[in-house]
């Protein structure tokens, strides 16, 4: 399970191991946190052959997992477990090292928390949410949206459908028919290309909603159809975000407005954003 975590308004990616019961951090992510380098990932190319030639086992322990790049894409990404980072720290000189040591004990013991109990990864996940400045009217899509993606998911999984690749073209099909863009051309389109910036949460809320719209089609159509396999799966992708991009297009026949927006969330909140725009639709 993939769960993104903010340090001092920075994300770090993080992934919870159930065999080992325990967190695995991208150590590219704690690096740039800890540095605040330009190139996190070239700082931890550098420290990591230094480390190696010292022999430093945290590194020649290190594993590597899919994680979500900011292209949306799986990739591969070096981790440590909580216990490898705090060895790792230790050659990062950084006056943030003492509060991230207290900020990993603590969303670790979150971790136990939320095994007890689901809602409380839901209330931090929200938590997270405005405290980057969206309104609770987006919050409810974003948190309504994720848990359609993982009915699609969790469907596909079912059906044959092999994780990584191929849940990332079909996804492409679904975004492609809903919008008339892949996620890598939407992220173009909205000018996203820091690592972090992740493509739903710089959609406005109609953005949203036909995000779901194609997404809940395809779990329907899917399930309907009773696809089996790959092939049949990107059948019911395409006809799932047709679904969805025929309504856009009604709409925005209707509305007089486009629904796919270069709107983004880097600079200004989205909450102020809200507010701008209402006051501009007022005069």
């Amino acid at each position: 399970m993939n769960n993104p975590v903010l340090f001092e308004e920075k994300q770090v990616r993080r992934v919870w191991n159930e065999a080992a019961q325990k967190w695995y951090f991208a150590i590219v992510d704690v690096v740039g946190v800890l540095t605040d380098s330009v190139n996190p990932g070239a700082y931890w190319r550098k420290l990591k052959e230094r480390l190696k030639k010292e022999g430093n086992e945290t590194v020649t322990n290190c594993h590597a997992f899919k994680m979500t790049a900011a292209d949306g894409k799986q990739r591969l990404t070096d981790v440590a477990d909580a216990e490898q980072l705090l060895r790792l720290i230790q050659s990062v000189p950084s006056p943030k090292a003492e509060p991230f040591k207290r900020w990993l004990a603590k969303v670790g013991y979150e971790r136990l928390q939320e095994i007890e109990n689901p809602e409380r990864a839901a209330r931090r996940m929200r938590e997270i949410y405005r405290q980057k400045g969206y309104s609770e009217a987006w919050i409810e899509k974003r948190m309504r949206g994720i848990a359609v993606r993982d009915e699609l998911t969790d469907e596909w999984k079912k059906r044959g459908v092999k994780e990584q690749v191929e849940y990332s073209i079909l996804t492409a099909e679904i975004s492609k028919a809903t919008f008339g863009m892949t996620p890598t051309e939407y992220r173009d389109f909205k000018a996203l290309s820091h690592t972090g910036d992740n493509l739903r949460d710089h959609m406005t809320d109609l953005e949203l909603i036909f995000t779901m719209l194609g997404e809940a089609s395809t779990t329907e159509i899917a399930r309907n159809t009773d696809a089996e396999g790959f092939p049949e799966n990107r059948k019911a992708a395409r006809a799932g975000g047709k679904v969805a991009g025929n309504a856009r297009k009604e709409l925005e026949k209707k509305s007089g407005r486009k629904i796919s927006t270069r709107t983004n969330y880097k600079e200004l909140p989205e909450n102020r954003r809200r507010m701008e725009r209402s006051s501009g639709e007022e005069s």
